[in-house]
């Protein structure tokens, strides 16, 4: 499961609002090859499920992620800042053994 802190979920949620997405749009969280580290995150919206997706919900925001990607990312926090060193969303992953400097890529 991802869980996602509050300023996360206003961020999303503002997202959502401004690119004025139904209620049938959701967050698909994912993990790709690439990045410094070699694995790389992936956030963008869907409202199509794909085969094998794993659904979760969050502060009332719908979650999806493909099931490699669940592997990689079980126990997740999805964060956003907006201080003045970064801003952005970060991932909180207790299963990434090694991050790069950005905060974007991983391994495990």
């Amino acid at each position: 499961m991802i869980t996602i802190t509050d300023k996360a979920k206003e961020k999303i949620a503002h997202l959502m609002q401004d690119s004025e997405m139904g209620s049938d749009y959701f967050l698909r969280v994912s993990v790709k090859g690439g990045g410094c580290s070699g694995l790389s995150y992936n956030l963008d919206f869907d409202n199509e499920e794909q085969k094998g997706d794993q659904f979760f919900e969050d502060k009332g925001i719908k979650i999806a992620l493909d099931m490699k990607s669940f592997l990689y990312l079980a126990g997740t926090e999805l964060d956003f800042t907006d201080g003045l060193n970064g801003k952005g969303f970060n991932f909180v992953n207790p299963n990434a053994s090694r991050t790069c400097g950005c905060g974007e890529s991983f391994s495990v």
